[in-house]
C-alpha cells in the first residue's frame, strides 16, 4: 500500500456519506478542538448558551441566507435527527388538508424512504386521516430516470408537494424544478445542498443533513418559509416544532455545538474561498465530466444504467463486467489511497461521491486510475 499522510487520504475520500471535508476546514477544526481562536477553550467544551456560540449560530443563518439569496420571510434552523426525522414531521405537520394529501415522487432509495417515514404518522393530528399520493414511481424501471415536470398530473390543492433533489445510492438528480407553484414545495436536498445555485425562494421548506456537503453528521439545515409554519397545528410536540426552534434560533435544547461549528466554517469556505455557489457548480460539474467521461469512453467496461440526462453531479454510480472485477477495482483502488467507493449496500457496484469537500485534483487522480485499470484488465 502506498505510504500516504492523513492529509493525502482525507483528499482522496469519495465516501457517500459522512463525506471528505475541505482541507482548510479540517485544519481549522484540528486546531478549534484543542482551543477555539480568540476563546481559549475546546469547541468540544463550549456551552450552547455561551454569547460566542450564539453569534456563530446567527452568522451561519445569514451566510446560508446569502448564497441563497433568500428573502426576509425564510428562516434558518439548525436541527437533529438527520433527514429521517424531518420525514415523519413534516408529514404530521403539514399533510392536513382533507381531500387534498400530500403528493410525493418516488424516485430512488431515499425517496422511498421519506414515504415510508411519513405514512406512521397519518392521524398524528386527530382532524386529519387521509393518505398521501405518490404521484409517480422509478421503482419498475430500477431507479435508472426521473420524470419530467410536465409529465406530472398534479394536484393544484396539495396540502404540499415532496421530492428529493439528488438520489445519492442510485446517482439521479434532478436539473429542473419541480411541482406546482401554488402549491408548498418541500424537497430533500440532503445530498446536494450549497453544491450549486438554486431558486430557493420557490420552496416552502428545504431540509439537508450535514454529512454529505454541510459538515459532520448531528445536524440537520432546514430552510423555510413563513407562511408554511402558520400552517402547523397549534398543538404539537415542541421539540418538532419549527416554530419553538425558529423562536430560539435553533438553541431551544442543546444543539450539536461542534457539528453546527463545522457547518459554519463551511459556509465562510463557500463565501470566502470558492466565490460562491456559481464558482461551486462549475468545479463540481468538472468534477463529474471527469469521471463521466472515462464511463463512456470505456465501450462499456464501465456500466452506468442512468439516463443521461438525470445523471448526477454528486454520485456517480457505475457498475464493472463482474462482481469479481468490481472487488478487485476496490482492492486495487484502496491500495492507492482511495476510500468510500463501494456501492450502497442495497445495490452494490461502484460509487464515487464528489461532495463539495472532494476536489478536482483528486477527482482527476481517480479518473486516471479508471483509466489504468482498464488499460491493465
Amino acid at each position: 500500500m502506498n505510504k500516504l499522510t492523513p492529509n493525502q487520504r482525507n483528499l482522496l475520500n469519495f465516501s457517500g456519506g459522512p463525506g471528505a471535508l475541505p482541507e482548510s476546514v479540517l485544519s481549522q477544526v484540528q486546531q478549534s478542538i484543542h482551543a477555539v481562536p480568540g476563546v481559549g477553550l475546546s469547541i468540544l467544551g463550549i456551552s450552547h448558551r455561551s454569547k460566542w456560540f450564539t453569534e456563530i449560530v446567527l452568522d451561519t443563518e445569514e451566510r446560508i441566507k446569502r448564497l441563497l439569496s433568500l428573502p426576509n420571510d425564510y428562516h434558518v434552523l439548525f436541527l437533529q435527527g438527520g433527514a429521517t426525522q424531518q420525514f415523519s414531521t413534516i408529514s404530521a405537520a403539514f399533510n392536513n388538508n382533507p381531500g387534498h394529501p400530500a403528493e410525493y415522487l418516488d424516485t430512488g432509495y431515499w425517496s422511498a424512504k421519506s414515504i415510508e417515514g411519513a405514512l406512521p404518522t397519518l392521524g398524528f393530528n386527530s382532524a386529519y386521516s387521509h393518505k398521501l399520493r405518490v404521484v409517480w414511481s422509478g421503482k419498475d424501471q430500477k431507479y435508472t430516470q426521473l420524470p419530467r415536470n410536465d409529465e406530472l398530473v398534479l394536484d393544484p390543492q396539495a396540502s404540499y408537494f415532496h421530492y428529493i433533489s439528488n438520489e445519492t445510492v442510485e446517482g439521479l438528480q434532478f436539473k429542473e424544478l419541480m411541482g406546482l407553484p401554488q402549491v408548498p414545495r418541500i424537497c430533500d436536498m440532503s445530498s446536494d445542498f450549497l453544491s450549486a445555485p438554486i431558486q430557493a425562494h420557490k420552496y416552502a421548506l428545504i431540509y439537508a443533513h450535514a454529512q454529505k456537503n454541510l459538515g459532520p453528521a448531528g445536524v440537520t439545515v432546514v430552510v423555510i418559509k413563513d407562511s408554511l409554519m402558520k400552517r402547523m397545528p397549534k398543538e404539537f410536540p415542541a421539540f418538532l416544532d419549527y416554530r419553538v426552534h425558529a423562536k430560539a434560533h435553533s438553541n431551544f435544547n442543546t444543539p450539536p455545538v461542534f457539528a453546527i461549528f463545522v457547518v459554519n466554517l463551511i459556509t465562510k469556505w463557500l463565501e470566502e474561498e470558492i466565490g460562491g455557489l456559481v464558482n461551486m457548480q462549475k468545479i463540481n460539474q468538472q468534477k463529474a465530466c471527469t469521471l463521466y467521461e472515462q464511463i463512456d469512453q470505456s465501450q462499456g467496461f464501465f456500466k452506468s444504467s442512468v439516463n443521461l440526462s438525470n445523471r448526477s453531479l454528486m454520485n456517480i454510480s457505475f457498475n464493472l463486467q463482474s462482481p469479481e472485477l468490481e472487488a478487485r477495482f476496490l482492492e486495487l483502488a484502496s491500495k492507492e489511497g482511495f476510500s468510500g467507493l463501494s456501492g450502497h449496500r442495497s445495490i452494490g457496484g461502484i460509487r464515487a461521491s464528489l461532495y463539495n469537500g472532494v476536489t478536482l485534483e483528486a477527482t482527476q487522480k481517480l479518473g486516471r486510475f479508471m483509466e489504468q485499470f482498464k488499460n491493465a484488465t
